[in-house]
């Protein structure tokens, strides 16, 4: 696995959503307000639409959150899992920022 450069760190704002091509790997990168970054698997595997990035960011007890625009299932930013429905996840990538850029690790 390789870092890909993706954006600037100062592209994303906090709290939204942006969708990324890496590849062929449609990404959803979000920034939270405190720094931290997280990058999700665009699409939603209720629908099969790629629309995670401009889903919803929040929190659910512990947990910080997307909530899909369509359906609204959520979703936890550290581990992709569902909170609605356990069974299903979306895929996780490792993301930093490095010399203000963001990079994400794919295959």
């Amino acid at each position: 696995m390789t870092w890909t450069t993706v954006c600037r760190y100062d592209d994303l704002l906090p709290e939204r959503g942006v969708a990324a091509l890496v590849g062929d790997l449609q990404l959803a990168l979000f920034r939270c307000h405190d720094g931290q970054l997280f990058a999700l698997g665009n699409q939603d595997p209720f629908t099969g639409a790629c629309v995670l990035a401009r889903g919803i960011v929040g929190s659910r007890a512990e947990h910080l959150t997307v909530a899909s625009p369509l359906h609204k299932q959520t979703f936890d930013l550290r581990t992709g899992e569902c909170l609605d429905d356990h069974g299903v996840s979306v895929p996780v990538y490792e993301v930093r920022a490095r010399t203000g850029m963001v990079e994400v690790k794919v295959a």
